[in-house]
């Protein structure tokens, strides 16, 4: 992926809208607001004056004008440079074609969750399910509203949240039967492990057979962060 000079998701937004046409921050607030970007874009008002700047100091977008409305402070409007406009056409095609992996934090969770009782397991994802399906339920509410009152072409990333969502319930019910069945590769020795505190003779081995290539593994990763620059 490209490092760019203003590399926020809120940044691009800004590009984009103004790119559409000149606007001044408050409006760009206003108009993700009410297309309801909120739920897909972090959103702070006085973080948006600040990515506005920075744009402006990289030449990404530039002022256009200044209006005050009544006793209003003066707004400036602002539009994209044809640097800016590059920027974001290639920033948003890099994020459309190129998938990269974010290391979710439940991903993580998963990766480690063999430390807990596979019982305990089960009652906190089931706890997980539930929230995902009242968040599904609130989404599918909301959705309904935006859909009211705006094209589809401005829904497409709250479809594609909730079909996330959807999906990752799915595979948790999934696990949870398995785990509960014990048909799940390795429930058995999480089990014994669990309730003896030994780790299982396959899981050694297989710790012990891993173990001949992490020297290998080590010295490709210090490589590798001595010669990444990370001032970029």
């Amino acid at each position: 992926m490209a490092r760019r000079r203003v590399g926020n998701t809120l940044a691009l937004a800004v590009l984009a809208l103004v790119a559409e046409q000149p606007r001044h921050p408050y409006e760009i607030a206003q108009v993700l607001r009410s297309r309801g970007k909120e739920n897909s874009i972090k959103i702070n008002y006085g973080s948006l004056y600040t990515v506005v700047r920075n744009l402006e100091k990289h030449g990404l977008i530039t002022a256009t004008g200044v209006d005050r409305e009544g006793r209003r402070p003066e707004r400036t409007t602002y539009a994209v440079t044809e640097a800016g406009d590059a920027e974001m056409r290639e920033w948003l095609g890099e994020l459309l074609s190129v998938r990269v992996h974010e290391f979710p934090r439940f991903e993580g969770a998963l990766s480690l969750m063999g430390v807990l009782d596979p019982d305990q397991v089960s009652t906190l994802l089931e706890r997980r399910v539930e929230a995902i399906d009242a968040h599904v339920a609130r989404g599918r509410a909301e959705l309904a509203e935006l859909t009211g009152r705006l094209p589809r072409v401005f829904l497409v990333e709250n479809e594609y949240e909730l079909a996330m969502a959807e999906a990752e319930a799915r595979w948790v019910r999934g696990l949870l039967d398995e785990i509960a069945d014990d048909s799940l590769s390795g429930v058995a020795e999480w089990r014994h492990f669990r309730a003896t505190g030994e780790a299982p003779a396959a899981w050694v081995d297989m710790d012990a057979a891993d173990r001949e290539l992490a020297p290998i593994e080590a010295a490709e990763h210090d490589q590798e962060a001595t010669t990444d620059d990370p001032t970029g």
